[in-house]
């Protein structure tokens, strides 16, 4: 009961901080809001300047920012789980560039203006780029965590080179995807999250449904098969919910990094590293933490903004760096039982053996 008092205290503590945030992205801004002009415009519009600001401004991009914040989240805690690495995330494992690629090809080459239309390509230049990720690391003779992340960097140097190329022939295409590609909540319209949110819904019930699976997986293939989990099951589940949740979330918003590597870390002291709690703590603080780094973009540098995506890769290069070198410091990540695997643990020398009298 301490414990479960305990996790529904993170998840209260998460809400208000979520809804704070809220107020924070509706009245602040190049031109702050009062608080009761602010109220006024979700519940008793007069049409002055600050109510159609809130209204017609911040209200579309808060509510982007609350379904892209959670898909991400979940998202990066479903991918941690599944390759039990601690440094997985969507953006620094080439699935967002994957699908960056796949809107970009959409609409160069099909000539695809909606976002119904070209989420499609987001969420198969994801999947593509996930599969290529894991299959380059598992074929590395590196630690675990080094092997995810050169395979994830040069995934998505390869694939941002790709996307370069296929820009050059359309420059109309360029100056949209250039203010694009940094991941921003300007400009977006609430329409933009009704169109993705059948998508994250699905992507959040796939998440939900593998979350014991994956903590079967945390002890092990072997314990989890004796467990009587089905490993192909849960890791298509999860492939599921990682594909669904980052495409949506790419297509509106663009390819936003380090959301889903720092709130799996920050909620798991709070809420301990079962994934049905842990999926719902990303659920509540990941939307919050997009809509402050949202809100400090628009304070940083007034009148003008620093994109959201911009100030989240301020805040996660950091934190990804100590998470490394936190890992680095624990022998059970760093090291490997092959002996030819440089780095491994020595092999137990041969027993000997008694003298004979």
């Amino acid at each position: 009961m301490r414990q479960v008092g305990r996790r529904l205290g993170a998840l209260v503590l998460g809400a208000t901080l979520l809804g704070l945030a809220l107020l924070a992205s509706l009245a602040l801004g190049a031109r702050p809001v009062a608080l009761p002009d602010v109220v006024g415009a979700l519940t008793d519009f007069d049409g002055s300047p600050d109510q159609i600001a809130v209204r017609s401004l911040r209200v579309p991009r808060t509510v982007v920012g609350v379904v892209v914040g959670l898909a991400l989240g979940v998202a990066g805690a479903v991918m941690q789980g599944l390759t039990r690495n601690p440094v997985a995330d969507p953006g620094l494992l080439g699935v967002s560039a994957g699908a960056a690629l796949g809107v970009v090809v959409s609409v160069v080459v099909g000539g695809v203006a909606a976002v119904s239309g070209y989420v499609w390509f987001a969420f198969a230049g994801a999947l593509v780029a996930a599969l290529t990720v894991y299959a380059v690391a598992n074929r590395s003779p590196r630690a675990p965590i080094t092997s995810l992340v050169l395979a994830g960097a040069a995934v998505t140097a390869t694939l941002g080179s790709i996307t370069s190329a296929v820009l050059v022939v359309d420059q109309q295409t360029l100056e949209q995807y250039r203010f694009w590609a940094v991941g921003s909540l300007v400009g977006r319209e609430v329409g933009l999250a009704v169109a993705i949110l059948p998508f994250v819904g699905i992507g959040l019930l796939a998440a939900a449904m593998c979350a014991r699976g994956l903590d079967a997986l945390a002890l092990g293939d072997d314990v989890a098969r004796a467990l009587g989990r089905n490993l192909a099951t849960t890791r298509v589940l999860c492939g599921l919910a990682i594909v669904l949740l980052t495409g949506a979330a790419v297509a509106a918003a663009g390819p936003i990094a380090f959301v889903g590597l720092i709130v799996p870390h920050l909620v798991r002291p709070l809420v301990g590293s079962g994934h049905g709690w842990l999926l719902a703590a990303c659920a509540v603080y990941a939307p919050s933490l997009l809509l402050w780094a949202d809100v400090l973009g628009r304070l940083l540098i007034r009148p003008a903004e620093v994109p959201a995506g911009v100030v989240t890769a301020l805040l996660g290069a950091p934190f990804l760096i100590w998470v490394i070198r936190r890992e680095r410091r624990s022998p059970a990540s760093t090291r490997s039982l092959d002996p030819a695997v440089p780095g491994s643990a020595p092999p137990p020398p041969p027993p000997r053996e008694r003298a004979v009298a």
